[in-house]
């Protein structure tokens, strides 16, 4: 999630979100694989008549090629087809076979198979 319209005009938030990116692969490579979604959020901070050109270079400075949501969590814009997404996402991981569990989350606290 991308905080769209930050308080300080001079934040660059295509760099901070490459940022989180490169902090993602460092920390979890398996979990920087995973597929990602990019959620614009605070859009109604945004002139209306400037949106889809600010997303538009945000998108394309990005280079961003994978599911876009424009969402304000303030006034629920957007909102609902992003639910819908997530709904339809968790529903069709149901018929994937289960991951591997990473032990550092496992039940058993000192790593024994619990099965």
């Amino acid at each position: 999630m991308v905080d769209f319209a930050p308080f300080d005009a001079d934040v660059d938030t295509v760099a901070q979100a490459k940022a989180i990116v490169r902090e993602l692969k460092r920390y979890d490579e398996s979990l920087y694989e995973k597929p990602r979604w990019v959620v614009l959020n605070k859009l109604d901070m945004v002139p209306p008549d400037e949106r889809a050109e600010r997303v538009a270079d945000f998108i394309k400075r990005f280079k961003w090629k994978g599911p876009v949501f424009q969402i304000s969590a303030l006034t629920r814009e957007g909102c609902e087809p992003l639910i819908r997404a997530i709904y339809d996402h968790v529903a069709g991981s149901k018929n994937r076979p289960p991951a591997e569990v990473d032990p550092r989350f496992s039940d058993d606290p000192i790593g024994n198979d619990v099965a």
